[in-house]
């Protein structure tokens, strides 16, 4: 009598994973968070793109470089939205991704569950803060880097100074800077409040905080220049491009005088109080263009060195204290 043997059983082929454990399922969790903030910054990309590809194409019909184009070229509706967009980019990680993504797991028990397993917090915190700052990166540089190549070749025909807000921090390293410290400030939030709708709206209200101090220290990141030359003369060429802090009047051996000074009714009363005076030179305080790479890295430095001190108290505060 023949026997048949028993089929083996199919081997079960098991499909590689980029990522495996525990940041896998962090990954998993925050998913439908990460491919809406991919799918936005894709748009945004796409649209930079066809903004420098327009832009170009218009300068081109114009004769651009050899004749002059009337300034500024671009400044319509869907520019001013591009740039609304870029400098809303950090906000909105920071109260999107970095408010909810301790303070949600806090509130619905998940940290708990989580932590009282195999893995300890720390562990669960690193797979999580990982996630969130990689996704922050991947928001910020590529848009930061087309920013910038959109930018900097047609600066003198955009609508905005390079010290502006909009194109300051926007470009070079500035944008993933602001977006990481911002994200930081959200986790941080979220870890204290506990709460994901308070530490939405407080992550919101810190951000727009830290951008206006920010619109007071931006003229600070590089010591200013200071430029004499003849009075009531044609500004130099060289500050084409430069941003003026302030401006006087002075006299031949240096003394300084208030830019309304000598502004008198008539014009022979203010010609004698030139002569009084012995003003014979304008004097203009500014920041050249050529400064802003040194100011958006030193800038960068302060904004990731605030991530870093962040980053340090949510790992501390997480290991001494349960969640």
């Amino acid at each position: 009598m023949t026997t048949t043997a028993p089929a083996a059983p199919a081997a079960t082929v098991s499909r590689p994973r980029l990522l495996r454990g525990l940041p896998w399922l962090v990954a998993r969790q925050h998913r439908a968070t990460a491919l809406g903030v991919l799918a936005a910054v894709a748009v945004g990309c796409a649209l930079i793109v066809q903004q420098r590809f327009q832009l170009v194409g218009l300068l081109d019909r114009a004769g651009w470089p050899a004749k002059d184009v009337p300034q500024p070229v671009v400044g319509g509706s869907l520019h001013g939205y591009l740039m609304l967009g870029l400098s809303a980019l950090p906000v909105a990680l920071a109260v999107f991704v970095g408010a909810p993504l301790i303070s949600g797991d806090q509130e619905q028990g998940t940290a708990q569950l989580v932590t009282t397993q195999s893995v300890t917090r720390r562990k669960w915190l690193l797979a999580k803060l990982t996630w969130c700052y990689s996704l922050a990166l991947l928001a910020a540089v590529p848009l930061g880097l087309l920013h910038t190549w959109y930018w900097e070749p047609h600066r003198s025909l955009m609508p905005n100074q390079w010290i502006e807000g909009a194109v300051f921090d926007n470009t070079g390293p500035m944008l993933p800077a602001f977006a990481l410290f911002l994200t930081a400030v959200g986790i941080t939030v979220g870890l204290l409040t506990r709460r994901v709708f308070v530490a939405m709206t407080a992550t919101f209200v810190l951000a727009l905080a830290v951008e206006m101090v920010w619109d007071r220290v931006r003229t600070s990141l590089a010591p200013s220049r200071m430029l004499t030359y003849p009075l009531d003369t044609e500004l130099p060429g060289r500050l084409s491009e430069a941003y003026e802090l302030d401006r006087w009047v002075g006299s031949a051996d240096g003394r300084l005088y208030g830019w309304g000074s000598c502004a008198e009714e008539t014009e022979a009363a203010s010609e004698a109080c030139l002569r009084e005076k012995g003003i014979v030179n304008d004097v203009i305080e500014y920041l050249g263009y050529d400064q802003m790479p040194a100011m958006q890295w030193t800038g960068a430095g302060i904004l990731l060195a605030g991530t870093v001190l962040l980053t340090a108290f949510v790992v501390v505060r997480v290991g001494r204290r349960p969640l």
